[in-house]
């Protein structure tokens, strides 16, 4: 079978699948595995303890510290492809899969003319696939410089400019901070929608570790919990421009909001080193223009706005995807049209990214085999590796 995407979920099926015996070949358009994480800008550390972002099979060395840098996740996952002997071939990238003509298993059609079948596909691409920049009006009015987030590497070009960072998910969030400690003259961030901010850690004590527990709690309760830990943890920052969410925190998580974990914004934002504007709504004469009505001219606009999952050009003709994108299944369970068809990594847990792929790769591993063992094995069936 073929997973598609050398990131961390790729590579956790893949292990999983090998340890039962089942041969999976990890196909990766890039020359490394861990693409995304290479080119995540510099001072980003993992929100979620090291602990618990362990793929199957290896833990993260205890001298990668708590909350694991970037570097060290990327060669984390190098190590962990070549501790488990894993199949994994770069420089190929899958541009659509479809049923095999005999309907027994799957057809991808790759680059350099390949056409590969097999008996069950994963799809581990990853949420960061294409940046996502909004059709803002004006755009090719706007003189200054204006990147996705996805290029922003370290604060250095921007030290004595006027920086606005669009976006208050825990990547503008960190851009916002970085560029404040990189020395950069001003430094503002466009709001639409007033976050939830938790500390990292209080006490010791991990946000993530909540996370965990509160993960098959019911929303409401959640919500309630959380409001009273909110007040006591993280000051009041509306005059500054951040209100308190009247939205609970985990009815926004089931929107698809995660948390901003604080690494020094709650600080930026109180002693005013960061300050909070209105939401953007696009470019005229040359300037950003704020849903407020204000007009400002900073030297340099970095989009924090998201990313698209990017599946429609592979697979939006088996009808998988949901309006907005996402597959309808994921983890253990396949689509009813699309049997042996697996997903991971396309959902945005509060417990934690990595461990949830840690576990999605056991669910995945577990469904292959059971149908490995209902169906009748073919010549396009699942293959076993060697006794």
């Amino acid at each position: 079978m073929y997973v598609i995407g050398a990131g961390p979920g790729g590579l956790a099926v893949a292990h999983a699948l090998r340890a039962r015996g089942l041969r999976a070949v990890v196909l990766e358009r890039a020359d490394h595995v861990g693409s995304s994480w290479r080119r995540h800008y510099d001072r980003l550390r993992l929100h979620t303890t090291r602990r618990l972002s362990a793929l199957p099979g290896l833990p993260m060395p205890r001298r990668f510290g708590r909350w694991v840098a970037r570097d060290d996740v990327v060669r984390y996952l190098e190590k962990y492809a070549e501790h488990h002997q894993l199949e994994v071939v770069t420089g190929v990238e899958v541009f659509r899969v479809e049923r095999a003509p005999d309907d027994a298993g799957w057809l991808l059609h790759a680059s350099g003319g390949r056409e590969l079948t097999g008996a069950a596909v994963v799809v581990a691409t990853g949420c960061n696939h294409t940046p996502r920049v909004p059709d803002w009006p004006g755009r090719d009015t706007y003189t200054g410089e204006f990147r996705h987030a996805a290029e922003y590497r370290d604060p250095a070009p921007y030290a004595g400019r006027d920086v606005l960072v669009v976006g208050v998910g825990n990547t503008g969030a960190e851009i916002a901070v970085d560029l404040v400690e990189g020395g950069a003259a001003r430094v503002r961030l466009a709001v639409r929608t007033a976050p939830h901010i938790v500390r990292r850690s209080t006490a010791g004590w991990p946000a993530q570790y909540t996370g965990v527990l509160c993960r098959r709690l019911p929303v409401a309760l959640v919500d309630r919990l959380a409001r009273p830990v909110a007040r006591i943890s993280v000051p009041d920052l509306s005059a500054q421009g951040l209100p308190r969410p009247e939205t609970g925190l985990y009815s926004r998580v089931s929107q698809g909001a995660i948390p901003v974990q604080d690494v020094g914004l709650i600080d930026a934002v109180r002693t005013g080193r960061v300050e909070v504007v209105a939401a953007m709504d696009g470019f005229e004469d040359g300037k950003v223009l704020l849903s407020d009505g204000t007009r400002i001219a900073p030297d340099a606009v970095i989009a924090a706005t998201g990313y698209r999952r990017g599946l429609e050009g592979l697979l939006g003709h088996l009808g998988v995807l949901d309006d907005t994108g996402r597959p309808l299944a994921h983890g253990g369970h396949t689509p009813a049209t699309a049997p042996g068809l697996y997903f991971t990594g396309y959902t945005n847990p509060i417990s934690g990214m990595l461990r949830e792929l840690a576990i999605d790769a056991e669910r995945i591993a577990g469904a292959v085999v059971k149908r490995e063992k209902r169906e009748k094995r073919g010549a396009g069936g699942v293959s076993r590796l060697p006794g």
